[in-house]
This record gives structure tokens, sequence and C-alpha cells, in this order.
């Protein structure tokens, strides 16, 4: 008796399973090529990664109004947007590239280059790159350029070696069962095409797991963050030497609902340019003060710690913060009064303006005399409620200035005052269309009841916050449907550089209702009710909502 063994039949390759292959060899070499520049991220700096540098790109060039758009659309989670967005791109990109180079050989090889050289760019051009930033990224495309052509190589094989699919006949004929049995009859020994299969599928198998490995590797990233927060959670700040003083007792109004007198950490809102967190040694930063001056400075993160620190209560505000927005939070900050380093630096006669830098690149245009009235704790903080900087809120320094949009003083990361003049220097936004000073106006917010509420008759709190900080809020009122204005009553203020709760008991009827609120500052300023959009320096305008009674 004689033995025989049986093979399977040659895979048979459609043209849209040639395609879909061909497209996952794009996606595969582009996962190699962040792989692979991830990894040698790691060694030279996280910020060098392409995806991040692309992102941050994209961040610069991109207009104003889609900015603007963006932060009204997602807030605090724009970041995150722009990563999928750059991801989904990446994708669409590799899919093309795939599709491209197995019918025009080269030619997506080709267009994988250019999307490289693109990516290079952007890396090379962020504030903080050196020479060797672009490395990863290039050793990432060769690695990537390797692995299209030797994968397109083995599939193009294996796809000459197999039959392709039969034409389609008329089921159920004679003919049809003629040439299927003409087929089998005809077909070869399927050695040669089983082991091209084989041999295309264990490279596309060995890549995609080492590029998953080397990826997951490159997540030690992420360790550098681990540590600076390792060392942030250790350091111990020192005393204030002028303490702010305790928060009155009615500084807190007993509503639910209504915004917190100091923003917890956590909840504190945080826009900025930035799109992977600055991760930064304490030990080796230091600030520069250079420009226009006398004496050009340069102090320690250890000297800084031990000159007199002062603690002072402010309220933070994005100038993109739209009437009844929530991009304006309350916290107690630590740290030491620019007004005295300026006053060693001694700034030149004309100086009037500070042009602060972020170590990633982001710069402000600040007033000088902002940074010098005695009246305005402007300083150099260290310190947020009670404990370090939290790395997203700009550990281990980060400018404060009440009274001014976060734009054109809140500086983050900081590690440059340059002194100039507002004619010879222009900062990030101011470049993008925005005023260059950007003091802060007038607002106030409903915070309860929300907006379409439904509430049922009887007396209501309608209370939120109002705020005009290094002025002070003296008033504020409500009304309904178009009525009088009536005044709100005000919990204490803990300075007048924070904002102030208020609430006013409505006798609510039923029906639906229009509840608007508008304050006054120590100024005599009374909030417009005429609508000004947040370009180019603030929106303007009453909250409004609209509620439910039943």
């Amino acid at each position: 008796m004689t033995s025989t063994t049986k093979t399977a039949p040659p895979a048979e390759l459609s043209v849209k399973r040639i395609r879909a292959w061909s497209a996952l060899l794009g996606v595969l070499s582009a996962a190699v090529v962040l792989a692979v520049a991830e990894f040698f991220a790691v060694f030279i700096s996280p910020a060098s990664s392409p995806v991040l540098a692309v992102g941050s790109l994209v961040i610069d060039l991109a207009p104003s109004w889609l900015k603007d758009l963006t932060i009204a659309l997602f807030g605090t989670n724009d970041k995150i947007v722009l990563l999928l967005c750059v991801g989904l791109l990446v994708l669409v990109l590799a899919v093309v590239i795939g599709l491209i180079e197995y019918a025009r050989p080269s030619w997506g090889v080709i267009l994988l280059v250019f999307v490289g050289v693109v990516a290079t760019i952007a890396v090379t051009t962020r504030a903080q790159a050196s020479a060797s930033w672009p490395m990863p990224t290039v050793l990432g495309v060769v690695a990537g350029v390797l692995v299209l052509r030797l994968t397109m190589i083995r599939l193009r094989r294996w796809v000459s070696s197999a039959p392709a699919a039969p034409a389609a006949t008329p089921a159920g004929t004679a003919a049809a069962a003629r040439a299927a049995s003409a087929q089998r009859s005809s077909a070869t020994p399927n050695r040669v095409p089983a082991a091209s299969r084989r041999d295309f599928l264990r490279i596309v198998g060995v890549t995609s797991i080492g590029a998953v490995l080397v990826g997951a590797g490159a997540r030690v990233v992420n360790a550098s963050a681990s540590v600076v927060d390792a060392v942030r959670t250790a350091l111990t700040l020192p005393a204030a030497a002028f303490p702010a003083p305790a928060i009155p007792a009615g500084a807190s109004l007993d509503v639910a609902g209504i915004s917190p007198i100091i923003t917890p950490n956590a909840d504190f809102y945080r826009i900025d340019t930035a799109l992977v967190v600055p991760n930064i040694d304490a030990d080796e930063w230091s600030l520069k003060i250079t420009g226009m001056v006398e004496n050009e400075i340069e102090i320690t993160f250890a000297e800084l710690l031990a000159l007199p620190l002062v603690e002072t209560a402010a309220t933070l505000s994005c100038v993109s913060n739209v009437v009844g927005g929530d991009l304006v939070d309350n916290a107690m900050w630590l740290g030491y009064p620019i007004r005295e380093l300026l006053a060693r630096a001694k700034p030149l006669a004309g100086a009037d303006m500070v042009l602060s830098r972020s170590i990633d690149g982001f710069t402000a245009s600040t007033p000088i005399e902002a940074l010098q009235e005695e009246s305005r704790e402007s300083i150099l903080a260290v310190g947020m409620n009670g404990e370090p900087l939290p790395r997203e809120h700009g550990f281990p320094v980060r400018m404060v200035v009440p009274g001014l949009y976060g734009y054109v003083s809140a500086t983050k990361w900081v590690v440059e005052m340059q002194v100039t003049r507002f004619a010879d220097a222009t900062a990030y936004w101011t470049d993008r269309g925005w005023s260059a000073k950007g003091p802060v106006k007038v607002q106030s917010r409903i915070d309860v009841p929300a907006s379409n509420a439904s509430i049922e008759a009887g007396t209501l709190a309608v209370a939120g916050v109002a705020w005009a900080p290094n002025t002070g809020v003296t008033g504020v009122e409500v009304r309904v449907d178009s009525g009088t204005w009536e005044p709100a009553e005000l919990a204490t203020a803990i300075s007048v550089d924070t904002w102030v709760q208020w609430v006013y008991e409505w006798e609510a009827t039923s029906g639906n209702h229009i509840i608007e609120v508008r304050a006054t500052d120590a100024d005599g300023t009374t909030q417009s009710g005429d609508p000004v959009p947040v370009v180019p320096d603030g929106a303007e305008g009453w909250h409004r909502i609209g509620v439910q009674v039943s």
C-alpha cells in the first residue's frame, strides 16, 4: 500500500485581497517608522517624536479661527482631538502609500520619504530642537522604507506564484463543470506558492510583532515624566515669607453647584500650545533676564526658592473664554515678585514690554508696568494651592499676572524674560492677530441653575461667579425675561485679584424664562450687553440661560 500526502490547494488572490494586503503593508511600514522614531526619541528627547513635532507644527500653522473653534468645541480636550486627527491622517497616508507602492513600485516609497521630510522639517523647527533631533525621524523613515520594499517584494512573489481566481461561469452548466475539471487537472504542485505565502506571512508577522515591541519600549519616554513627577512630589516648598491673608469666612456661599472659591489643581483649566507637557529637571532649570537692562540676570530654581516668597490668590482667565465659558479659575499661588527681579536687572529707559519665553518656544508680551506695579502681585510662581506646580501648569516655574489674559502673561515653563519694546518685538499670539496687551474684561457667569434646566416653581437660588482681576467686582445684577435689573448678594471677595461668588433669590413662576447677569467693577465699568467675539482681545456680553419652570 502506498501512502499519499494531500496538500491544500494554493490560495487564490483576488484583486480585492491584493489591495487589502497592500494597504496593510503601508500601515505596517508607517507603524515601523513611528516605532523606530519613538524608540530613538527616548535617547535624544521625547519632544523629538515626529508625531508630537507634526502636531506642534499644526498648532503653530493653524489659523486663529480654527484654534478658537477647536477650543470652543472641545475645551481642554483640544490636544487629544489634535493627536487623534494626526493619527487618522497618518493612517490614511499609510494606506495610500501601500496601494501606490504595489500598483506603481517605488512611488509609494517616494511618498513615504516625502512625508518623512515634512516630519523632519516639523522636528527641526521646534524652538528647543538641537542638531540631533531629526535623527529619530530619519532612522524611522529608513526602517519604514526597508519594510515597505521587502514586504512588497514578498507579496508580489506570492501573487505571481498563486493561481488567479477563476472567472465567473454560469452555475450548473456542463461548461462550468468542464472548466473546473480542467483547472484542477492542470494545476501545478503548490509547494512554491505555499512557500511564498509562508515567507510573506512570516515577515509580516515578525515585523508587526517587532513594531509593537519597539513601540511599547518607546513608552520609556513616559518614564522621564514619572521621574519629574517623583521629584516634584518629593519637593517641599519653603513657607511663604509673606503668606496670603486668611480666606474670609463669607467668601463661600452655601449654594449647591456654584464654582468653589478655590479651584482644585485637577480641575483648573489648561490651555497652552504644548502638545506634550515638558519634562523639566528643576535642578537644571534657570531663568534669564536679558535685553534692555543694565544687569543681565540668571537665577536657578534653588536660588529662587531661597528668596522671600509671597503667597497670593489670583484668578486666571483665557482670552478664548466665551461669555459664560469655563476657561477661568481661581487658585492660591506661591512665588517671588517679578518686580523685584526686574529691579535687580534695572530696565533701560524706553523699555515697555517683557517678552517671556517658554522652554517649548511659546512667547508672551507683557506690559512692563504691569510687572513693576507695587499693587499688582505679579509673580514667578513655584506653588499652586499648597503644592509644587503640576507639570501641566508649568512646573517648575511659571508666570502669574493678575488682570491680564494668559496669552500675554501666564507663560508656563518659563526660561527667559527679555526686556524690550512693543515696537521692536511681537509674541506668539500677537503674531496671529490678537491684541498686544490683553487686559481682562469684567465678566460674570451663571453656574446654577444649569442652562435649559427644568425646575419647580418657588424660591430659586440663581448663583455664580464674577471677576475683574486687579480691579475687583463691586456689584452683580440679575434680570429675568428682560425685566428690571435686580442686585444680587455678593460674597466676601478674597481680594481684588480673585473672582467673587454671588447669589440672587428668584421667585420662579411656571413657564419658560430667560435669566441674564452682568457685573460692575471697582472702576464703575459695567458689562456691556453687546456681543463681542473673543478675537482680538476677549469676549463681551451678558451670560444668558433659559430655564423651564413647572
